[in-house]
């Protein structure tokens, strides 16, 4: 079996030196962008699940809702 001198950082993706790779501190903005990447599909698909949300009965009510907020119509206050 052939065994890179590099590997991949398992929460960055940053390729590593094997002997160094415990000394390595993820950069921020790396890993971000890493976990975004792996999140691609979820992203994409943030619209069509916004939509079916809105279009059903919970949602109509967390619009209806909002507006009420908006308007200043709370009903009743606890307390």
């Amino acid at each position: 079996m052939f065994l890179s001198k590099f590997m991949p950082c398992e929460d960055c993706g940053a390729s590593l030196e094997r002997l160094a790779a415990g000394l390595h501190v993820c950069d921020p903005e790396r890993l971000a962008d890493y976990q975004l990447f792996g999140m691609r599909h979820l992203v994409a698909d943030f619209d069509n699940q916004l939509v079916r949300f809105l279009a059903s009965p919970l949602g109509r009510f967390e619009v209806w809702m909002a507006a009420r907020r908006i308007r200043g119509n709370q009903g009743p206050q606890p307390g």
